[in-house]
């Protein structure tokens, strides 16, 4: 349905419907093909763009009753792991990025990581080649669970209501249940016999999980409720114990008998040493522009300060929105972000990760030498990492935007990895297990489920953080906030925060017109240029493949959440058709 609304609008109409003109906005090219856009939603004080409407109005309840930004966060993160089961999770891990209203900032990792037991050739046979699936689905795919102790961390720093305030609303939700969108009532029924596959009915007579179909039906239908009273009971000792109420005691115990019962590698001495970590945000410079990134683990922060950096020359507005010249430069600058996502990122606790290196100007210039708006596609196989530094992902993440009445802002993308994660239910507790082991390289050069390739530096040992390529990013103008942005999306989340950036600050679009546009994505391996309908004319797209480009039309992807800041002080909430993305505020 989305796609095929996709029509060529005029700049006139554009502008219309964008508002006031901004910077750059006004050189256009008159026939930039944008799909009609709803108008974002407006609030005077705050906001919460999230990929569920029910955990959307949680944040914003909890915003009205005097909670800040990291409070709602909290009580988002927990209605999400009900409402939105294919990627809002307790079971798995994730990143924050935030800015206080006294321009304070900080990142907060919570990702997962490898068991004690997990070794680097976990994966592989007795040949040493990759076993399919074994880092994908069940239980030995899981990584020790991040998202309670991150949270817990969160509320105890810059929380403001008590906790379990905070966590009640989604005990409430998983109890009385959530109404199924047509979109998850889908992503139920085509998982239904991999949830059989892997989980078990009898299990101390719990049952069959709830997402498991009730009766003999066809199919969950959109529109009626699904219950959740093992989470509910779950989500309850969390309320009443906090981080205690996960990593111990019952849910523990429970998570430890499912691991037992599917040789998963997960231990109590694993859950008793799991600790989120604070770090400090990747921070650089966009023209007039702050931006705010997550650091390694994660790769998105250095890959998005890279891409701005290498495109900070030229003057996309006026080359168009996504002219040849335009996405031939983008498409250049990603390949080789991407060898050196592949090269060099990792946990930088197991090795050095030379991120100051892979930020300089003049490291990147080099990269992007021979790259003109003339210049012909590189193939990738010549764009090698080869940076003379020291060497040392599904699209079922989710992500979640938030500004508050005082000013501070949070942006987080958390996940289980793949669709439902690794499909194993804790029998009794009724939450889902990440399956996020496959984001390490389980044999270097070898790609995951995402085609992603990964080098050493990813490969797997115990206690290590797997690469991430999430990016939630703040970015700030004239020290004041301007953009809380982030995506679910897998391989695809770096290039996608990239292009929502450049539609607001290049080109101009508001809020939703920004999410809601046609997207492009290269990540070096394999070459070529995934093309989403709508996102080129057929004369730019034959421009392309003068140049050597190699184009390969995709299916829709990503999910973003973005919160504009205007001028005038008033937020602006996109919220990414492609999902049931809900931009609520007041």
């Amino acid at each position: 349905m989305y796609r095929s609304r996709l029509v060529s609008i005029a700049l006139a109409a554009l502008l219309a419907c964008a508002g006031p003109a901004r910077p750059l906005a006004a050189r256009l090219t008159t026939a930039t093909p944008l799909p009609p856009a709803a108008a974002p939603v407006t609030a005077g004080q705050a906001m919460v763009v999230s990929a569920h409407p029910a955990a959307s109005r949680i944040g914003v309840d909890i915003l009205r009753r005097g909670g800040n930004a990291y409070d709602a966060t909290v009580a988002v993160q927990f209605a999400l792991a009900v409402a939105f089961p294919v990627a809002g999770n307790i079971g798995g891990g994730g990143f924050v990025v935030y800015r206080g209203a006294d321009g304070s900032v900080g990142a907060l990792d919570f990702r997962e990581t490898a068991p004690a037991k997990a070794s680097r050739d976990m994966y592989l046979d007795a040949q040493g080649n990759v076993v399919p699936n074994l880092s994908t689905t069940g239980h030995r795919a899981v990584g020790v669970p991040g998202t309670v102790a991150g949270m817990w961390a969160l509320h105890q720093k810059l929380g403001k209501l008590p906790w379990r305030e905070l966590v009640q609303p989604a005990v409430e939700l998983a109890a009385r249940g959530v109404v199924l969108t047509q979109k998850e009532a889908a992503g139920l029924n085509a998982n239904q016999q991999v949830f059989i596959d892997q989980n078990v009915a009898d299990i101390g007579g719990h049952g069959w999980p709830a997402y498991v179909l009730p009766d003999q039906r066809i199919a969950w239908r959109a529109g009626e409720k699904l219950r959740q009273p093992a989470l509910a009971a779950t989500l309850a000792r969390i309320r009443d114990q906090g981080r205690t109420g996960f990593y111990q005691g019952e849910t523990a115990r429970l998570l430890l008998a499912e691991m037992q019962r599917g040789g998963g590698l997960i231990t109590q001495a694993d859950l008793d040493a799991y600790q989120p970590k604070w770090r400090m945000p990747v921070r650089g410079r966009y023209r007039q522009y702050e931006v705010i990134g997550m650091p390694p683990p994660s790769s998105g922060g250095v890959a998005l300060q890279q891409l701005l950096t290498m495109l900070e020359p030229y003057d996309l507005a006026k080359l168009g929105w996504h002219s040849a010249p335009a996405v031939h430069l983008i498409t250049e600058a990603e390949r080789r972000v991407y060898a050196d996502r592949a090269t060099y990122l990792g946990d930088p606790d197991f090795g050095r990760v030379p991120v100051a290196g892979l930020l300089a100007a003049d490291y990147l210039r080099q990269r992007m030498q021979g790259v003109t708006l003339a210049s012909a596609a590189t193939p990738s196989t010549q764009v090698a990492a080869d940076a003379g530094l020291p060497g040392y992902e599904s699209d079922q993440t989710t992500h979640y935007s938030i500004v508050d009445a005082q000013g501070n802002a949070v942006s987080c993308t958390t996940t289980l990895n793949g669709a439902y994660g690794s499909k194993v239910v804790v029998a009794g507790a009724g939450f889902l297990l990440n399956n996020e082991m496959d984001d390490f390289s389980s044999k270097p050069g070898v790609p995951n489920m995402y085609g992603v390739v990964g080098g050493t530096a990813n490969a797997i040992e115990p206690g290590k953080r797997m690469l991430s390529s999430m990016t939630p990013t703040i970015i700030t103008e004239n020290n004041q906030l301007r953009l809380v942005v982030g995506t679910p999306g897998g391989s695809t989340i770096i290039t996608s925060v990239l292009q929502a950036v450049l539609n607001v600050l290049d080109y101009g679009l508001d809020a939703q017109q920004a999410v809601a546009a046609p997207r492009l994505h290269h990540q070096w391996l394999p070459d070529h240029l995934d093309v989403e309908a709508g996102a080129l004319t057929p004369a730019a797209e034959a421009e392309l493949r003068r140049r050597g480009h190699v184009l390969k039309p995709r299916a829709a992807w990503g999910r973003i959440d973005l919160i504009e800041r205007r001028p005038d002080g008033r937020l602006h909430g996109g919220a990414d058709p492609r999902g049931d993305d809900t931009a609520l505020g007041y």
